[in-house]
Formats: structure tokens, sequence, C-alpha cells
């Protein structure tokens, strides 16, 4: 199979005939073999319906629902797996994102050979409070993942190889970092496209502002996990012996102070007056914890089921 198209949705019975019409046109045209995996991320309205009713016109096209509401990322995932074309692309269903995109973003995958390929939506029909918040993740995300090249790590239309989907596991909001996932299980050829964005036809946005504030913190996660989830020791140890040195060395300089006084008979305070001696015992104390830390969850790393799962490109 050439493309599968993975489509999460909540809630867009209205725009689903007309979007899943536009996209079996432009694999006709083109003559690509393909499937459409309509994900219903739990919808309250008669969106299981339309899809069942689509599908009986159209082979093509297959259906997952979910009894209640997980999350965009939830959808992708479960889509990614049952996935079965060469190139994965995935859209949303509210007809902002054009499958007329669809033919160019398969060309760069099999021809220029691209791991993933994200869309720039460069012009956007979205409010500032929407458009300036994504411009700040956006450049946040390109300095923390070293990705350089991606204006818009955001959105829905991307074009995927099959072994990218198989490889990388989505969760929480992690939808809007699958650039970076991927780079992190070793896909580096990641490109991007100017696609269109398209006003919205039906109905009104399914995400709010808290949004934003869960998606910085999957980022923080992505980061952490991705560069020390394998040697948790690395970065608690790290910074238990840095933090544990510095009280130790601010309690041999009190220390040293205070025998240099006695020995030239000179005017001192005690140890405990100072307070730097805090500070210092304060240093130990968190060091010795960040190193137990960096041990304990060593140990975790060590005994956990997925310790020695990598992503294995090829075999001979």
């Amino acid at each position: 199979m050439d493309i599968s198209v993975v489509v999460p949705l909540y809630n867009e019975a209205e725009s689903l005939p007309e979007l899943v019409e536009w996209i079996r046109k432009v694999m006709e045209t083109n003559k690509f073999s393909y499937e459409i995996i309509l994900v219903d991320d739990g919808s309250n309205d008669s969106s299981w319906e339309v899809i069942e009713s689509l599908q009986k016109l159209n082979a093509a096209i297959r259906g997952i629902k979910f009894r209640r509401n997980y999350g965009k990322s939830a959808a992708l995932n479960v889509g990614f797996a049952s996935a079965q074309g060469n190139v994965v692309i995935t859209m949303d269903a509210d007809l902002q994102d054009s499958p007329d995109e669809i033919p160019e973003l398969y060309r760069k995958i099999t021809e220029e050979k691209y791991d993933l390929v994200s869309g720039w939506k460069k012009k956007r029909h979205d409010p500032l409070s929407k458009t300036v918040p994504t411009r700040l993740f956006n450049s946040a995300t390109r300095k923390m993942s070293g990705i350089h090249n991606l204006h818009d790590f955001n959105c829905g239309l991307k074009a995927y190889k099959r072994d990218v989907v198989k490889c990388i596991e989505v969760y929480g909001e992690m939808h809007r970092y699958i650039p970076v996932l991927a780079k992190w299980a070793g896909f580096r050829k990641i490109g991007e496209q100017v696609v269109e964005h398209r006003p919205r036809k039906y109905g009104t946005t399914k995400f709010g502002l808290s949004r934003f504030i869960n998606g910085f913190l999957d980022l923080l996660s992505i980061f952490f996990v991705g560069k020390f989830g394998k040697r948790p020791m690395h970065f608690f140890g790290s910074m238990g012996v840095l933090s544990f040195l510095t009280g130790l060395i601010m309690t041999v300089w009190i220390i040293t102070e205070k025998l240099i006084d006695i020995a030239n008979n000179a005017k001192y305070r005690n140890v405990t007056e100072q307070p730097l001696f805090f500070i210092a015992l304060v240093a130990i104390i968190v060091g010795f914890q960040l190193f137990l830390t960096g041990f304990v969850a060593e140990l975790v790393s060590r005994n956990a089921s997925e310790r020695n799962s990598y992503n294995i490109e090829k075999t001979i």
C-alpha cells in the first residue's frame, strides 16, 4: 500500500464527508493505493455514524472509536499502530489541512528520502491568542531539540516514512513534538513543506489555553527522557556531585578560616553563627539526595522491561 492517511477527530461529523471525498479524489487522480484511518476520539456528536456510512461507500476507509476522549496524541498513536502504508500522512479533520498537499509530501518521502516532512502553515487563519504562543513554543522547541529547519512543529499535516511511526510512541500532548521524538529515535532527515492553511469551515476549535502549559511540560519530558532516559545517573549524579562538592568546599573554607584566626589569636565567630555554614549544609544534603535519586533511577531503568529496547534499522 502506498499511503495511509491517519485522521484523528473529535466532533467533526459535518466535515467528514467532504474531507473523505477530497482525499479519495486526490488518491485516484494520482493512482495511489491507500487507506483512510479515521480515529474517533470519543466524539459525542454523530461522527461515528458518519464514519460507518462512509465506510459502506468506500472500502478504503477504516474507523477506530474510543470509548471516551483521550486526546489527539492517543488517537495518533493508535492510528500509527494500524497504518499499513509505506508512507503515513496525518491531517486534521476540520478541513483546515488540504489533501491536495499529499502528492508532494509523498514525493519528498519516496524520492528525496526524507524520514519525516512537516507542514508549515506560513500564512495562518488563527487569532493572535493562538499564533503568538505557537511561535514562542516553536522557537523554544527549535533551541531545545536542535531541529533548526522547522518553523511549525505542531502542524497536523505531516508525512512519515513507515519506519518512523512504528518506532515512536505518542502520548500526553506529545503530538506537538513528533519531529523531536523522531529525532531521538534516530531519524535525522527531517524536512519541511509550506502548506495551505484554510479557514475553519464547520464548528469551533477543540483546544483551550491549557494545551500550551501541557505542551511545555511535555517538551521538558521529551528533552529529559530522550537525553537521560537510559542513563539517569549521568544527570542526577552530576548535579548531586556538583552540589556536594560546593557544600564541602564551603565547609572546608569556614573551618580553615576559623583555625587561622585561632592560630593568630584573632577574633572569630563560631561556625554555626555564619550564614555560609547553613548554605554549605543545605548544598551537601541536596547533593547527597540528588545522588541517591540518580542511584534509584538507575536501578529502575536497569530493571525496566524496555531497558534494552532499541530501534534497529537493519539486520543481515
